[in-house]
């Protein structure tokens, strides 16, 4: 079974999510292996989550920052959490 990467990019985890909620709705799967389906989806539905806030966090410092013409600062996003 395929796990997900921990440094995946956005895409890459946005796409392994869509085929796991395809899995999971369309497949006749036994319950252990939907629960590790479900897992998997919710760990990339984090690590997505957490770069669309940094990426909005990016957006917003421009912006604020537009009177004194755009500066880009830099941004720590947060690293999604290990188990």
């Amino acid at each position: 079974m395929a796990k997900a990467k921990k440094e995946g990019g956005f895409e890459d985890n946005l796409a392994r999510l869509e085929e796991i909620v395809d899995r999971l709705e369309g497949d006749d799967l036994p319950l252990e292996q939907s629960l590790v389906l479900f897992e998997e989806g919710v760990k990339l539905a984090e690590a997505c989550g957490q770069r669309l806030d940094a990426a909005e966090k990016k957006v917003t410092l421009l912006i604020k920052d537009r009177e004194k013409g755009l500066l880009e600062k830099p941004f720590e996003a947060p690293l999604p959490a290990e188990d």
